[in-house]
């Protein structure tokens, strides 16, 4: 055995004692907002999951259930629908009415939101969502749609009457200023969720400029992006434990985190259960520490660009 080898067994081998002395701690849990859902603090993220075999992304599930995950990510865009359908293949009977499925429509248009819902409860094989939210809303373009005569905001409004959503959001990371647009104008919504990192207060902060009114209005927070779709790791600013941590330091409610392997899983599961928040001056000596390396788009490359410069074709990165 080499060192490499070594040390990665070792490292597992921690894991699983970490796991096994708290097999019968439950996870921590939060109310989100006023929905009156509540929810282990750590969401299962619906893309990472498939982007291998589906004979993985199916581990992957009913090890999150084994660990007492309560909450699923999915959106009708990934992996073609494949993530909606892994879902449908392991949350059936009993389970169904012990978790909570969200997945999310990324079409503008009325008709088009409540094609891509039907598409999702068909493949979940389920009757409704306990959260369906409009996914990627990255410019004020989409928002005038959103919005406007015909726009999905009518397929979420009209979901949630006919009892296939029973609670609404919206979703995106790239402008906090479309974030507050749409909590402006529409009352109705349940929740919202946006990056929340250690580098996200250096450039256009959803933490500065977004969290604080999500909070003032009482809605449900999940965080996303907590190592910037690979960014933080990719430049070596932070180990992904550390991302997490301060993540769930912050005021969210969940943190919607991507995994690949069970093992990734079994990672962040161990983290969630060691957590302890970090004091205002650990936040501090943190944001001190990132504020000096890269920051802005060559970390968050899904935010948008000062000089006004095209997006990336959004996708998500290394454990997001």
């Amino acid at each position: 055995m080499n060192r490499r080898e070594f040390l990665q067994s070792t490292s597992a081998a921690v894991l699983a004692a970490e796991l096994a002395a708290g097999a019968d701690t439950p996870l921590p849990t939060a109310m989100l907002g006023k929905t009156g859902m509540r929810v282990t603090r750590l969401t299962l993220g619906g893309a990472h999951m498939r982007f291998g075999t589906e004979e993985n992304a199916l581990a992957i599930i009913r090890r999150a259930l084994d660990l007492g995950i309560n909450f699923f990510d999915s959106a009708r865009k990934y992996n073609d629908g494949e993530s909606d359908a892994c879902y449908g293949k392991v949350i059936t009977g009993s389970i169904r009415q012990k978790v909570f499925l969200m997945s999310k429509a990324h079409l503008r248009t009325r008709d088009e939101a409540m094609g891509q819902l039907e598409g999702t409860l068909k493949a979940m094989k389920t009757d409704y969502l306990d959260l369906w939210q409009c996914h990627e809303v990255v410019t004020q373009a989409e928002v005038d749609k959103i919005l406007g005569p015909n726009g999905s905001l009518e397929a979420f409004v009209k979901a949630k009457q006919q009892g296939k959503a029973r609670h609404i959001g919206f979703t995106g990371h790239a402008d906090p200023e479309v974030h507050q647009r749409l909590l402006a104008a529409y009352d109705g919504w349940e929740t919202v969720q946006h990056p929340v990192n250690l580098v996200d207060p250096h450039y256009l902060s959803f933490i500065d400029n977004v969290l604080p009114k999500v909070r003032a209005k009482g809605l449900g927070l999940l965080a996303m992006k907590c190592n910037a779709m690979g960014g933080i790791g990719k430049n070596q600013i932070a180990p992904y434990a550390e991302c997490l941590r301060f993540t769930l330091s912050q005021d969210v409610d969940t943190v919607v985190s991507g995994a690949t392997t069970v093992a990734e899983l079994e990672e962040n599961v161990a983290t969630l259960k060691a957590f302890h928040r970090m004091t205002p001056a650990e936040q501090s000596d943190v944001l001190s520490r990132t504020r000096k390396g890269p920051t802005g788009t060559k970390v968050e490359n899904y935010k948008k660009s000062i000089n006004g410069a095209a997006l990336p074709a959004h996708s998500d990165g290394d454990r997001a």
